[in-house]
């Protein structure tokens, strides 16, 4: 009798005892998210010299992420039907359990991980520390891709939700959102900005950079301490209210999994986020520390 992968977070000693398993375990999927921003074609590169065995490589540029348009952030939410049909070319069906990982912070998998719970799927785990975990461990890797029959990868009820631009300037103006950006301090203080052409934050965002979810070896803090953590950044405010974002709606869904995590669920994704909302040089722009 196969074993119920756990849900939102799986250690590598987990995940290596489900390869281990076999047909024993849940049927399993596991992606490779390493990417860089500086440099896009890093991460397929990693992949190529060594992944964990039986991974697959999702770019996000082009696997996690939609066509860049004239008024959209840099990395807009991919079309549900490609982004499904390339899940289901991987073998990725209703049962499957899927893993994704990054080089070590999470930041990568984590968006894997909320696109697929914005398509329903429940089943869904970011490694703990990532590739830098399971080589600290001494695992076996692979360097040979790995090939699976196509599955039939169908969307469902939204697990997660995404808001646009105009929601968050009504939510904003009306006081109804709680706008956390996942940016370093300095991003968003308009500091060191060497990403996007217009520097600092949107006016009324609070700064919740992503690494505060994380310990020194870049795994996440254990769920007690977010909560603790989460309750005193939200104070009152109900986690429905909550908004995420960050530079392009990558590292913001580190903020989501780590609320998951906290048990404060109902969270939402601002996907186009700061690259986005500069695209209208209407919009106002604020810089400086929250």
């Amino acid at each position: 009798m196969s074993t119920q992968l756990p849900s939102h977070l799986i250690e590598a000693s987990q995940l290596a005892q489900a390869l281990d398993a076999g047909a024993a375990a849940p049927p399993l999927r596991i992606f490779d998210c390493r990417h860089d921003l500086a440099r896009r074609d890093w991460g397929r590169q990693a992949f190529a010299a060594a992944h964990i065995p039986g991974a697959v490589f999702a770019d996000l540029d082009r696997d996690l992420s939609g066509p860049v348009t004239a008024d959209s952030g840099r990395h807009p939410l991919p079309d549900p039907a490609a982004l499904s049909a390339f899940l289901g070319a991987a073998g990725v069906d209703a049962n499957t359990h899927v893993v994704a990982y990054d080089q070590d912070k999470s930041a990568f998998a984590a968006r894997l991980w909320w696109l697929l719970r914005w398509l329903g799927h429940e089943r869904v785990s970011v490694l703990n520390g990532g590739w830098a975990a399971w080589r600290a461990a001494g695992l076996p890797l692979q360097s040979a891709p790995a090939a699976y029959p196509p599955g039939r990868f169908i969307a469902r009820p939204a697990l997660a939700h995404p808001v646009t631009t105009a929601e968050v300037a009504r939510g904003l103006t009306s006081g109804d959102i709680l706008l956390l950006d996942a940016r370093g301090a300095d991003r968003f203080a308009g500091q060191n900005e060497t990403i996007d052409p217009v520097a600092g934050h949107v006016p009324g965002a609070r700064n919740q950079p992503f690494a505060l979810n994380l310990a020194a070896d870049g795994r996440l803090l254990p769920p007690a301490a977010l909560t603790t953590m989460w309750r005193q950044v939200l104070g009152d405010t109900p986690p429905g209210r909550v908004v995420a974002m960050c530079g392009s709606g990558v590292t913001a869904c580190h903020d989501l999994l780590a609320l998951e995590l906290a048990g404060l669920r109902g969270a939402r994704l601002y996907a186009g986020s700061f690259s986005e909302w500069i695209r209208d040089p209407a919009r106002a722009v604020a810089t400086g520390p929250a």
